[in-house]
């Protein structure tokens, strides 16, 4: 099997070679930019792992795999564009730098391109691939939505916040998984524990990406520390330390939640204080060690060689233990 740093590599240079229609520039300008803004590539990887796992050719992989960058990044120009954010890894966002109306219509060819993309797959997979390419990208935008409505919500559960996180996040790592695996020629039941495999490591990952929030360098982290607190967004933290506040706790948690201004710095050391006291870190990383268990706890079932599982294994591993 290749690397993962091969296999990014790999990725890259096809996200390089692919050429969009020239005109009008306006609508295909913005998606050469925003691609080329580079980052993990951790779905298309994901794909050409899964295909390799079942000792399939990845250059099979290749479209389904940019397909699935190209879905992702559609939805984080679309999401930019909702939370207004100027930057987009350290660069303007789509909308910032052309403006709203462009970075929609471009979003919407993307999606487009996506598809044209995901139909060069063997037509002896075709209809499996598209069903399971359909039902992620309906499952991240009802995430999305279910986490635009949290912000309107004060009782959000912590159940609640889990299935809203498996459509928005861990859905689309899934199904990554599952149609790489559909191309390197496993079997509904092999595949299918790959899913499973997926959906459980993306509800670790988001759940380490709350504590890192909160907690990470933010040299490290590559985002802003602490800026889930300054929001009151419905995290796993916010919402376990609101279930557990009681008394002048729970008093100090409500007023800064309802504070319509104050000082930034002053917030986030507070809530921070908050979370120590009640050890919210703490029952967020055993949650987010749950379902890493249960990630691998799926990829022990495959039937696959053991040198191929012990390379996914191993990313899994990486990805959960981010510096903080």
């Amino acid at each position: 099997m290749h690397s993962i740093n091969q296999l990014q590599t790999i990725i890259n240079k096809a996200i390089a070679d692919t050429k969009y229609t020239e005109q009008p520039a306006e609508l295909y300008e913005p998606i050469s930019y925003l691609m080329q803004l580079g980052g993990k590539r951790m779905r298309p990887v994901l794909v050409l792992v899964a295909t390799e796992l079942f000792d399939g050719d990845i250059n099979k992989a290749i479209d389904a795999a940019i397909g699935i960058e190209l879905f992702h990044n559609f939805t984080l120009m679309h999401d930019d564009i909702m939370d207004k954010a100027p930057l987009r890894r350290g660069k303007p966002t789509v909308h910032a730098k052309w403006n709203e109306s462009a970075a929609i219509l471009s979003g919407d060819v993307m999606f487009v391109e996506a598809y044209k993309l995901m139909i060069r797959v063997d037509d002896s997979i075709l209809r499996k691939v598209l069903d399971i390419f359909s039902d992620t990208a309906s499952g991240v935008c009802q995430g999305q939505q279910e986490d635009m409505n949290f912000e309107q919500r004060g009782d959000v559960s912590i159940s609640e916040y889990i299935e809203m996180i498996r459509k928005k996040t861990a859905v689309l790592l899934a199904g990554s998984m599952q149609i790489g695996a559909l191309i390197g020629g496993a079997g509904k039941e092999q595949s299918e524990l790959l899913y499973t495999f997926g959906e459980n490591l993306g509800l670790a990952f988001q759940l380490q990406d709350d504590i890192l929030d909160v907690y990470g360098d933010p040299e490290k982290f590559g985002k802003q520390v602490g800026g889930d607190i300054i929001s009151n967004k419905k995290t796993f933290m916010l919402i376990k330390a609101l279930e557990l506040a009681k008394g002048e706790i729970a008093e100090e948690l409500n007023y800064w939640i309802n504070l319509d201004s104050f000082d930034a710095e002053a917030k986030v050391s507070t809530v921070s204080l908050i979370y120590n006291k009640l050890k919210v870190k703490v029952l967020a990383e055993t949650e987010m060690m749950r379902y890493a268990e249960k990630a691998l706890t799926a990829l022990d079932k495959i039937n696959a060689p053991s040198s191929n599982k012990e390379l996914l294994s191993a990313f899994a591993k990486q990805l959960l233990i981010r510096e903080q």
